[in-house]
């Protein structure tokens, strides 16, 4: 008897009628003899409606009171969903994450898991119920209520798999997989079968809105096998597992691209040991997360423009701390800019094959698109354009790979 962990977003369980639906789903998989976990993000369009609510009495709501509000979300489809599978007979229980013990740090809005005590949601499966679990929730030490970020039903999941031990953890969205690139902006983008811890974490991080990047992280770490399928769709879906030889082969396996960045420019601040982290640092107290970075140094050596990225939601709060901190350090401006976008190449086989920077440069070059930053790893590079050639960059990028090809281009 396997134990399996299932998400549904938030579109899966968008109306009464997909909650019927994801019930006889759920249902199904329970009669094969499963146990079954079942994680459960709030119905389509629910936390944004809450947030809007909060936001018409003010423009910055308290962080803390901001997630005993949108956390309800959850509360209300997973009450839904176990009242849908009572009704066709399949015994369930929803569960709170106080309830299942989902403990995270206190940083409201952005929390992270820290432990889960899986005593409670084992002692349901064991008694034959389907755990019907609020994603996106979290609870701290004192008991105050969290919610884990954007997507953060997907870290539940797979931490729920891995406090579980669970045999698979199924995530199941509006795709039917990962693929090469978003469909909706290129139409040669190819489904892939499989693709690699390290490569789907790049892709999360770099834009690709499929997984949530700190679901990723948590699946490498406790090695959980993930299968990302489509709610509505047959298909067999993309498993995300470890890196093998086959894999190593392909030169690039995707293209992710990220419309929410923003860059911020510091003009003529001293050039000395410690003036970069005192503006890091004030940004790091406010959680706010720096991407990319980098640094000019005048010719004499006395003064220094930096310039970074962080996410279009943080921009306003980041200009208004950079602002304060540029004053403090006699800077000559600080710019901002929103129009900006991330452009990134990913593959295990980049490590393994020279040249692919040059292919990348040379093929948007020949399109007149200006590369502003430039960020690498070993399995990936990204570049920052301008936004309106995003679509154009993805597109040619994607041709000059030969991602259309199964197996792209292999060395």
């Amino acid at each position: 008897m396997a134990i399996v962990v299932q998400k549904y977003g938030g579109t899966s369980v968008g109306s009464i009628d997909k909650i019927r639906y994801v019930a006889q789903k759920v249902a199904r998989r329970y009669k094969d003899g499963d146990k079954l976990a079942v994680v459960v993000s709030a119905m389509a369009g629910q936390t944004d409606r809450l947030i809007e609510l909060a936001k018409e009495l003010t423009p910055r709501p308290d962080p803390r009171e901001l997630d005993v509000l949108v956390s309800t979300g959850e509360q209300i489809s997973i009450a839904l969903l176990a009242m849908a599978l009572k009704d066709i007979g399949v015994p369930a229980r929803s569960l709170l994450a106080h309830q299942v013990m989902i403990k995270t740090d206190d940083a409201f809005h952005k929390a992270r898991i820290v432990d889960i005590e899986a005593q409670s949601i084992q002692k349901v499966l064991d008694a034959g119920e389907v755990g019907v679990v609020a994603g996106f929730q979290g609870v701290t030490e004192e008991k105050e209520i969290t919610t884990l970020g954007r997507g953060g039903s997907d870290t539940s999941a797979v931490a729920l798999a891995a406090a579980l031990n669970a045999d698979l953890c199924e995530i199941y969205t509006d795709v039917d997989g990962v693929y090469t690139t978003d469909p909706r902006l290129y139409d040669k983008a190819r489904r892939l079968d499989r693709i690699s811890y390290d490569e789907m974490l790049e892709m999360a991080s770099l834009g690709a809105k499929v997984l949530q990047t700190r679901s990723v992280e948590l699946a490498k770490k406790f090695d959980v096998p993930v299968l990302v399928k489509s709610t509505f769709e047959d298909s067999k879906g993309t498993m995300v597992t470890k890196e093998d030889r086959d894999m190593e082969r392909v030169v690039v396996s995707g293209i992710a691209y990220d419309k929410d960045q923003a860059k911020i420019t510091l003009l003529g601040i001293p050039d000395r040991p410690g003036v970069a982290a005192s503006i890091f640092n004030v940004l790091a107290q406010e959680n706010i997360n720096i991407d990319m970075i980098i640094q000019n140094v005048s010719a004499d050596g006395k003064l220094a423009d930096i310039s970074f990225t962080v996410s279009l939601n943080d921009f306003d709060n980041a200009m208004r701390i950079v602002k304060e901190k540029g004053d403090e350090l006699n800077a000559r401006d600080v710019l901002g800019d929103t129009t900006i976008a991330k452009l990134s190449i990913v593959g295990v086989g980049m490590r393994s094959h020279a040249g692919v920077a040059a292919k990348m440069f040379n093929t948007l070059s020949r399109e007149g698109i200006n590369i502003m930053m430039i960020s690498t790893s070993e399995i990936k590079i990204s570049c920052i354009i301008n936004e309106k050639y995003i679509e154009l960059g993805v597109r040619v990028l994607h041709d000059a790979f030969e991602l259309d090809k199964p197996g792209g281009q292999v060395g």
